[in-house]
């Protein structure tokens, strides 16, 4: 798996917001095993220097979001602020459509990410598991695709399990990773032994009672997903199957 020319070591993707204190943060960061971290510019500005010297003692690779933007506009600039101030040109894009779900606008996104590509960004758009608006951000010029589980923060996991394993069979070769929406472990599993190729996932880490626990859970649950998917799970069946076979069974006369 390759996030354009990068080779990520783990299947781990970690948002930084929300957490309880910045050490606990920090703990959890290093439990989660993760090797990216997601940064809302927001975020950053709020928590100003130090913040970003928390970050620079991490050491993890950072992916800035834009998140809370609602226009191309807004998008393409804090997406400039992102590169100037993390020296990257790795990108979360996020143009919000909807003020309740807080689902993509299908329409901006697509007109962001394509400024943005043409400008030299690597972008990583949050979609939805709409096979057309895939097309659209791949031929805009983005070579990763993160599909939403569920609605950011509602734990709800996938929500559309057809409609995501038809976008991991669609689209084969494209990395895809699944965004926002997962409240537990489990959930994540179940996304890896899909054949997705990592999870991204903030608050159900920095909300959990705790978070570095959790941390550490989802780190299991990632790569035993990803490991069951490669051992290639048993096909389901309608009916029973005995697993003890006939042969050698003693007879009762």
């Amino acid at each position: 798996m390759h996030f354009y020319d990068y080779a990520p070591e783990s299947r781990f993707l970690l948002g930084t917001a929300g957490y309880p204190s910045p050490e606990v943060l920090s703990r959890a960061i290093e439990a989660s095993g993760t090797g990216i971290i997601t940064v809302s510019l927001r975020r950053e500005g709020g928590a100003g220097g130090a913040f970003r010297e928390l970050l620079t003692r991490l050491n993890k690779r950072v992916l800035p979001n834009t998140a809370g933007c609602n226009t191309v506009k807004e998008a393409v600039t804090t997406a400039h602020m992102a590169r100037e101030l993390f020296n990257t040109r790795w990108i979360k894009l996020e143009v919000t459509g909807h003020a309740d779900t807080l689902q993509p606008d299908p329409f901006g996104l697509v007109d962001a990410a394509r400024i943005l590509c043409e400008e030299g960004f690597q972008v990583f758009p949050y979609t939805t598991e709409d096979l057309v608006l895939g097309e659209k951000l791949l031929e805009a010029g983005c070579q990763v695709l993160m599909p939403w589980g569920a609605p950011i923060g509602s734990g709800q996991g996938l929500r559309n399990i057809e409609g995501l394993r038809t976008m991991r069979a669609w689209f084969k070769d494209v990395p895809l990773v699944v965004d926002a929406g997962i409240g537990t472990p489990s959930q994540a599993a179940q996304a890896m032994e899909m054949g997705f190729d990592a999870v991204l996932l903030n608050t159900a880490v920095a909300k959990a009672q705790d978070p570095v626990r959790m941390a550490g859970a989802f780190r299991e649950a990632i790569h035993a997903g990803h490991q069951a998917r490669l051992a290639g799970p048993m096909e389901r069946r309608d009916m029973a199957a005995a697993s003890t076979p006939v042969f050698g069974l003693a007879e009762f006369n």
